[in-house]
């Protein structure tokens, strides 16, 4: 393994509170599942850079059947929920890259986000050599271009890098493209698995060592 390819969302960042998403619920007018599958199902169109934060919020409302009355707070509320850093996660990120593996981040993220961590977590994006986020690069996980793209700027072949993601469908999509894959649940979880195939290479086991 020569490279990390790490998810932003729910493995760095933590994503939404209970309280963000009653937060939001509040300024919509609007909860439960049929707002939030409203929110997911437009969300594909906004993480690709096809649509502003208005537009989006305006697709959102089309599924629901309403118009929003105030579109600004809505993608406020919504960047600020996202908002969350791991610095633990970043810290083990850090160690990592001070070991001389390579690491990248893969991202669906809309423009709106990804502007909110440049200026006030720059330091996320800093930490990485390849920067796939999705409304840049045009393509989303779990597609396959999205992992291609990475592994083309990467310049690495693709069993040689592993990818760490919190959904289990996205790390199947990297598995299908011949990557390596973890799926995140926790950072101790995380640190087991990369000591156990380190062992497990240095010493040529075929089973898990307990490390």
């Amino acid at each position: 393994m020569d490279a990390l390819l790490f998810d932003l969302f729910g493995v760095i960042a933590p994503g939404q509170t209970p309280e963000d998403r009653a937060a939001i619920e509040a300024a919509a007018g609007a909860r439960g599942s049929v707002f939030w599958n409203a929110y997911w199902d437009a969300r594909g169109g906004y993480d690709l850079g096809e649509l502003t934060g208005a537009e989006y919020w305006h697709a959102v409302g089309e599924r629901l059947g309403r118009t929003f009355a105030d579109v600004d707070a809505l993608v406020a509320l919504d960047v600020a929920s996202w908002r969350r850093v791991d610095t633990d996660v970043l810290g083990y990120i850090r160690t990592l890259a001070g070991r001389g593996l390579r690491m990248g981040l893969l991202s669906n993220i809309p423009a709106d986000l990804a502007g909110y961590f440049a200026t006030h977590h720059g330091e996320v994006f800093d930490l990485f050599d390849v920067l796939g986020l999705s409304c840049r690069i045009g393509h989303a996980k779990p597609s396959p271009e999205a992992y291609l793209w990475c592994l083309e700027e990467f310049g690495l072949p693709a069993e040689r890098v592993m990818f760490v993601d919190a959904r289990p469908a996205n790390v199947a999509g990297a598995l299908a493209e011949g990557m390596q894959g973890h799926h995140y649940t926790s950072l101790p979880t995380l640190r087991a698995h990369l000591l156990a195939r380190t062992y497990r290479t240095a010493t040529g086991l075929t089973t898990p060592s307990r490390l």
